[in-house]
């Protein structure tokens, strides 16, 4: 069950595909996980979409092709992972195998080092040794494959690229594989950060909403991505209570499955990227040179301007 606003609008542009951004609640509800004696537990999930790329600029196709970030993507990358750990403790980032959305998730990572570290100097702690946070990059994650339209214009004819049903496949594996297990093992904060691309990143939105929801395979909604846009969910489990007198008469109490609940918190977020200019003369949407110090590096953050990119949902 979702839960929406009352305006056909609303409705009309969350199902719609339109880049916009969302900050409220949709509940999802289910019962799927193996018993557990905690009362509650939670994951935070954000399903984030990577930092602006060449092939973005240009207009082209790419799913498996290894398209590099622009200058621009790389401060949308850093403007997020900066984001994220004033706000967060991560505990784990996956991430598409794609240097795309490694880079943007490393700077996730780099960014919890950093907060951590500045915390304990700002409050006089001595400073603890820190585990550095390693994103886990998979295949599974990769964007959808255009095959022979790969590396062409937006609206080239092809009839080969790959199906719904196989990049469902795909997220269904990496929800199985790792994100069912972190639920299972009841860690009270855990935070997940997924780096991928728009079009997997909708297929794996619509598969945690068939696995935790409870309507009819089908009726599960979509969303859009903008260049370091992310889609915010919490994961909720409650312990069942134990069953009825028949198991307590036969000696065995039998537990009930954990109640699960699926809130999506914002959608498309980009409040990281308020008052981002892209760099004129073309800098900005060339490929990030590492020798080249950014602007924000000179500067500092940017002002509270708001004004963020709507990129295409393709990446």
């Amino acid at each position: 069950m979702v839960g929406f606003g009352t305006t056909n609008d609303l409705q009309n542009s969350f199902f719609g595909l339109a880049h916009f951004s969302l900050a409220f609640p949709l509940i999802f509800h289910s019962a799927s996980l193996p018993t557990a004696p905690a009362a509650s537990w939670e994951m935070r999930l954000f399903l984030v979409r990577h930092g602006e790329t060449v092939d973005n600029v240009a207009g082209l196709y790419a799913g498996v092709r290894d398209s590099p970030l622009t200058a621009h993507g790389v401060l949308q990358a850093r403007r997020l992972g900066e984001h994220i750990a004033k706000h967060h403790r991560v505990t784990h980032v996956f991430s598409s195998d794609l240097q795309r959305a490694v880079f943007t998730a490393v700077k996730v990572a780099d960014a919890q080092l950093s907060q951590r570290q500045r915390c304990d100097t700002d409050n006089g702690d001595v400073p603890e040794t820190i585990e550095k946070l390693e994103p886990v990059p998979l295949v599974d994650l990769r964007e959808r494959d255009f095959r022979s339209a790969e590396g062409k214009k937006f609206g080239t004819a092809h009839d080969d690229v790959e199906t719904h049903e196989e990049m469902r496949l795909r997220a269904a594996r990496f929800v199985q594989g790792h994100l069912v297990p972190l639920l299972a093992s009841r860690g009270s904060e855990t935070v997940v950060v997924v780096v991928a691309h728009g079009l997997i990143l909708n297929s794996l939105f619509r598969v945690l909403q068939a696995r935790f929801g409870t309507g009819p395979r089908g009726s599960e909604t979509s969303a859009a991505w903008s260049n370091t846009g992310y889609l915010e969910a919490v994961v909720k489990a409650v312990a069942a209570d134990t069953e009825g007198s028949n198991a307590e008469d036969s000696g065995e109490r039998k537990t009930k499955q954990p109640q699960l609940t699926m809130t999506v918190v914002g959608v498309n977020v980009l409040r990281h990227l308020e008052g981002l200019k892209k760099t004129k003369g073309g800098i900005g949407s060339a490929q990030f040179d590492k020798r080249q110090r950014t602007m924000d590096s000179f500067f500092g953050p940017a002002s509270k301007k708001q004004r963020v990119d709507r990129e295409s949902g393709i990446s």
